[in-house]
């Protein structure tokens, strides 16, 4: 792990494998933190690529803000954490919120960004009712703390049958929930809340595209993945069985699969 003072915080980072590969930068979602990567990171480096995974502002070892944090401000950390690294360009992924801030590099620094990874998560602004709900949440976890809420939610970042027919994982997962910050958590939650409909920006996208969710996720449902392909014609959308809304934790070696072979057939052909 290695850290650096960027944008008035500390960001916490692993950059594991061959400088020489393909670099690739993988985004946690909330509540969670660079490790929940860890297949991810493993299958690639076996695959000869450069993997980049960070902890977000507020979250695993990453400084603290009081909030609210926006996904321009994850952005902007992340391409910061590029330039540090002297990466020009990298396949950019990431998973439910990290999917979101994914889309906002794409945004923001479109030319940054050799391909889109999108698991598990949904390009609309937030509606009225979510935005409520998320300052709701944010208020409810600096009084209360994580633990109640990662109890809450657990059956629904797995598939609800995983939780019991994958103890190891479900425990993972929990242990990532408990132990981020609320004042974090929070933050994301109150930036979130205002984030932009990302739907034009993926109408727009030229580079390869890879949609990944899992098939019984319960918070951005197949549909959510299907619509975002139909902005991106060109994407490769798949399916993940037997996974809800983390297939990357739920369902490796399928998540892997799906991924190494859209860097191999879409992504290096055009390096």
């Amino acid at each position: 792990m290695t850290s650096i003072a960027l944008r008035g915080t500390t960001l916490h980072y692993d950059d594991t494998g061959s400088p020489a590969g393909l670099p690739v930068m993988l985004i946690h979602g909330h509540p969670f933190n660079r490790t929940l990567w860890a297949p991810q990171v493993e299958a690639l480096v076996a695959a000869g690529h450069r993997v980049v995974t960070p902890d977000l502002r507020g979250y695993g070892d990453s400084g603290v803000d009081d909030g609210p944090v926006h996904l321009e401000d994850f952005a902007d950390d992340l391409v910061g954490l590029l330039d540090h690294l002297d990466i020009e360009r990298a396949v950019v992924g990431g998973v439910s919120m990290g999917g979101q801030i994914a889309m906002e590099v794409q945004r923001r620094h479109a030319r940054r960004v050799h391909a889109l990874v999108l698991s598990d998560t949904s390009a609309p602004a937030e509606t009225d009712e979510g935005k409520a709900f998320r300052n709701r949440l944010a208020d409810r976890l600096l009084a209360e703390g994580m633990d109640g809420y990662a109890d809450e939610v657990i059956d629904k970042m797995l598939a609800a049958y995983n939780v019991t027919a994958m103890p190891d994982v479900a425990a993972r997962v929990l242990r990532m929930m408990r132990a981020t910050d609320p004042r974090g958590a929070a933050a994301a939650l109150r930036g979130r809340a205002e984030r932009p409909d990302y739907r034009d920006t993926l109408a727009a996208v030229q580079s390869p595209v890879l949609i990944v969710v899992g098939a019984d996720d319960a918070y951005t449902p197949v549909a959510d993945a299907e619509m975002i392909h139909a902005l991106v014609p060109h994407a490769i959308l798949t399916v993940v069985d037997g996974a809800g809304h983390l297939p990357g934790a739920e369902q490796p070696g399928l998540f892997n699969a799906a991924l190494l072979d859209f860097l191999t057939s879409q992504v290096a052909t055009r390096t």
